[in-house]
């Protein structure tokens, strides 16, 4: 089991391409919820640790774990109020401002954490749940917990305007990524990961922390993949883009994907991939998010909508 750890919040998408009537239709959303719905419909198993409010909002979130087939015994619900994000779109291209004060998600603390000896084969960890305190540093204690017996991947989803503390999250997220397997970062991040280094250079940086695989996604461009000794590229196919709201969060999916079907959730395999297998994980992490990219907001696809090809 892939057991995901973050938040789960509502997105409040704009009914009209400006949101200047201030009408929002709100969608379940949330980077790590998104990649714990899009596991469930590709039929992976998975668990998401996260807090889930008993308002209309968090029987929405709820429900739509059930109906995706995501284990919930490890959500701690609780009576605190929903986290909100509001949706800017601008040419198809999705910034947030997020309401999450007191929220069910953000309240986590290391009482909630879920038993040692629960079983895992992997742990996936990211999104704005990594900055705001106490779930902050809850989640930190489990990858710290868990990182030397299972398969560890980090999305940090960085968004510099919620950073409040940027020292003191820049040094939680340097001791995250001291625990990481596979790091998944857009453009953006590694550029604020490394003071706009070139991207080899500050890729080379987190594989010397101890990183085995980073992937570098870049939108419509793709994506980059580097271990020690292996660099390769993807590109998405051509789709017309509706909305960008969670396509980096299904590429994590159909990554995490392509490894559970080929016995990749192990720490001693993620060294041994040959070119060939990280070149198909990669294709189908590009190929998954592309599918999101032509529906309004974050609507992952079920395994039986997958094109075969890229199934490999």
């Amino acid at each position: 089991m892939i057991v995901c750890c973050g938040e789960a919040l509502i997105d409040m998408i704009p009914v009209s391409p400006s949101d200047e009537s201030g009408e929002f239709h709100p969608i379940a959303g949330g980077a790590v919820f998104n990649t714990a719905i899009a596991l469930g419909r590709l039929n992976v198993p998975v668990g998401f640790f996260t807090g889930i409010s008993t308002d209309k909002y968090g029987e929405q979130l709820s429900e739509e774990l059930r109906n995706s087939r995501v284990d919930m015994s490890r959500v701690i619900v609780s009576d605190r109020p929903t986290m909100l994000a509001f949706v800017k779109l601008t040419n198809g291209q999705a910034s947030y401002v997020f309401h999450d004060e007191n929220t069910a998600s953000i309240s986590l603390t290391r009482e909630h954490l879920p038993k040692a000896s629960e079983v895992a084969d992997a742990y996936f960890f990211g999104g704005i749940s990594l900055i705001s305190e106490p779930c902050a540093t809850t989640y930190e204690a489990l990858m710290a917990r868990e990182h030397a017996d299972n398969v560890i991947m980090l999305d940090p989803n960085i968004r510099p305007a919620f950073v409040s503390d940027e020292q003191k999250y820049r040094e939680r997220l340097n001791r995250m990524l001291g625990y990481t397997d596979i790091a998944k970062v857009s453009d953006e991040d590694l550029d604020w990961i490394s003071g706009q280094k070139p991207e080899e250079d500050a890729v080379a940086d987190l594989i010397a922390k101890g990183v085995a695989i980073v992937i570098v996604t870049k939108g419509e461009k793709g994506a980059s993949l580097y271990t020690g000794n292996i660099k390769i590229g993807a590109t998405p196919p051509k789709t017309s883009v509706v909305d960008t709201v969670g396509a980096g969060d299904t590429f994590n999916a159909g990554f995490l994907f392509w490894l559970s079907r080929n016995n990749g959730l192990k720490k001693e395999r993620l060294k041994v991939f040959s070119e060939e297998e990280l070149q198909n994980a990669l294709n189908l992490g590009v190929y998954i998010s592309s599918c999101v990219v032509g529906k309004k907001g974050a609507n992952p696809p079920w395994e039986h909508e997958l094109d075969s090809r890229f199934l490999r």
